[in-house]
């Protein structure tokens, strides 16, 4: 069994994904790199990773489908023994004209709950063991559409909604050997956007975020992928809390300013 710690974080080829593996393997972890689709992303993902001194595990799998969680959590168990943390970080979503009333049909809604929500709860089943024996934690990587209702979809909505609800019942039933906690980010600059919405509907996006959040930025994946290692590699009492990472927007926006006002 190794004495270094080890991580698995899912869709961590690109964005937060990336970041927080990163900046695990710099506290000293060992991680795995998990993608679908960009494997050029993922292998420049594991170089970094292991430019910071980490061992690490390349391994393709898509969440959706629990033969792949198992596979990932014996490919990590068979290379290093042990799982300290579970970071469900890949998600999908539909954005813009995409997400209009038609396109919400029964397969797009099946698809994202799939990856977001089910693929979420199937790589916990496939960790759980390992985790209470490492006395561990997890990290779910929501959104503030789980708790505000906002968003690029319905089923994205729902299906963050449902990781938020998730978070809090498996941190009740875990303890005390595995704390359980989410992450809710709003906007995150990152390609994951740009990709959904294009540019040009990035850049307005950002404009409109930028003069509605009362800290007047959005998140970049370096300081959600913070929060995700404060969560995983300190906050020993911190268990069942949904963490607003959004600029102070689920406080309802910047106040108005009343002329002479203080």
């Amino acid at each position: 069994m190794s004495d270094r710690k080890v991580a698995l974080v899912t869709g961590s080829a690109t964005g937060v994904g990336a970041a927080a593996a990163l900046q695990l393997a710099q506290r000293g972890w060992n991680v795995v790199i998990n993608y679908s689709r960009s494997e050029a992303e993922a292998q420049a993902a594991e170089a970094a990773c292991r430019a910071a001194g980490a061992e690490t595990l390349l391994l393709r799998g898509d969440v959706a489908q629990d033969a792949d969680c198992r596979a990932l959590a014996a490919a990590t168990l068979q290379r290093w023994g042990r799982i300290d943390a579970l970071v469900n970080n890949a998600g999908i979503s539909i954005f813009g004209a995409q997400a209009s009333w038609d396109a919400l049909d029964v397969e797009a809604f099946q698809r994202i709950y799939a990856v977001n929500a089910i693929g979420s709860f199937q790589m916990v089943r496939a960790c759980v063991a390992a985790l209470k024996a490492a006395r561990g934690c997890i990290v779910n990587v929501s959104s503030i559409a789980g708790s505000l209702g906002i968003g690029s979809s319905v089923p994205y909505i729902a299906s963050k909604g449902a990781m938020n609800a998730m978070t809090l019942h498996l941190a009740r039933t875990l303890a005390p050997e595995v704390r359980v906690n989410a992450v809710c980010p709003g906007m995150i600059t990152s390609r994951w956007f740009v990709d959904g919405i294009g540019q040009e509907g990035f850049d307005k996006l950002k404009d409109n975020y930028e003069k509605a959040a009362p800290l007047g930025r959005p998140a970049t994946p370096e300081d959600v992928a913070e929060a995700i290692v404060w969560l995983v590699d300190g906050a020993r009492t911190t268990t069942g809390e949904l963490l607003h990472l959004d600029a102070g927007m689920h406080l309802g926006g910047r106040p108005p300013q009343i002329p002479g006002a203080r």
